[in-house]
């Protein structure tokens, strides 16, 4: 690796672990907060019962549709009954479901620009689906005004040795990708893609390692396999920072911080473009933690790929 005088050549990865920190605080103080962040503050109450949470979750899920509902249409797709819908209101804090509803509608429009319908100029299906990861990224952005916890979190990942990253069934995709570019700038990444027993065994292993954190993901359908590894990790003594697409529920519960975004969902199968650029906020914030680091583990490794041909010289 170098030019013809003998001096290093950045790779791509280099020049941009140098020139793309995160910076702290809020770049954009005028950005509010995602739809989601804004409703899970709204329903973060003591705990919420079984039926009032899946209220919750309907509400995160469908919010410019659920927004307009009657409380018997809401109560009907929810699948509880329409005094569990009052009963929520009143848990989260409003005298009743039409005061509800006034603030639900107040946070969908501001997502629908002034109110526009949502499904106007949609085009066909597959641009739907482009649409509906527009937004899940739109949502993100505004997650992302205020990046302190973002950073907070990479610099925790990369001070935890070793790191466990845990993506069971579906999330397997988005926990290697994680783990195969946080091996480049951090000495001991260990993946965890099997559940049950095994998986226990590898979380135990990190604890006694020396590991501080696990990273887990948990996209839908949500495994119970997942649950059962995240609360052995807590039982172990492992913090969880946890991607899913969730703002409530027991994965939620059982992790020290979450990253609640968006998924596609127009499609047979889902598709993951924010959770893969929240993997890259991440990773980019583990780079920031440890600069020197970075910079030797990239330099070594392009070094290796150069001495092995890893790649097609494009």
């Amino acid at each position: 690796m170098g030019d013809k005088g003998g001096a290093p050549v950045s790779s791509p990865q280099q020049a941009r672990a140098q020139a793309s920190a995160i910076t702290s605080g809020r770049a954009v103080p005028e950005t509010e907060a995602s739809p989601t962040s804004r409703l899970r503050t709204l329903f973060d109450r003591p705990r919420l019962s079984p039926g009032q949470r899946r209220i919750a979750q309907y509400l995160i899920e469908h919010l410019t549709e659920a927004a307009f509902l009657s409380i018997t249409d809401l109560a009907d797709r929810a699948g509880v009954s329409q005094p569990s819908v009052t009963r929520f209101a009143s848990a989260v804090g409003f005298s009743g479901y039409p005061a509800l509803r006034e603030q639900l509608q107040s946070i969908a429009l501001g997502t629908r620009g002034g109110g526009a319908p949502a499904e106007e100029n949609r085009g066909n299906e597959l641009q739907a689906a482009v649409d509906a990861e527009i937004e899940n990224l739109e949502n993100l952005r505004r997650d992302f005004a205020d990046a302190d916890r973002v950073i907070d979190v990479g610099r925790k990942l990369a001070a935890s040795a070793p790191l466990t990253v845990l993506g069971l069934r579906i999330s397997v995709s988005l926990a290697e990708y994680f783990a195969y570019a946080a091996r480049r700038v951090h000495p001991d990444v260990r993946l965890v893609t099997r559940g049950g027993t095994v998986a226990y065994d590898a979380l135990l292993q990190s604890r006694e390692a020396g590991g501080t954190w696990v990273l887990a993901f948990s996209m839908p359908r949500h495994a119970h396999e997942t649950l059962g590894a995240v609360r052995v990790a807590r039982g172990a003594g492992l913090k969880v920072a946890l991607i899913t697409d969730l703002a409530l529920g027991p994965l939620v519960d059982e992790a020290d911080v979450t990253f609640a975004t968006g998924t596609g969902s127009r499609l047979v199968f889902d598709s993951y473009a924010a959770p893969g650029v929240m993997c890259a906020a991440l990773l980019q914030a583990m780079t920031d933690a440890d600069p020197e680091r970075t910079q030797a583990r990239l330099e070594e490794y392009e070094q290796v790929a150069d001495q092995h041909q890893f790649f097609l010289r494009d």
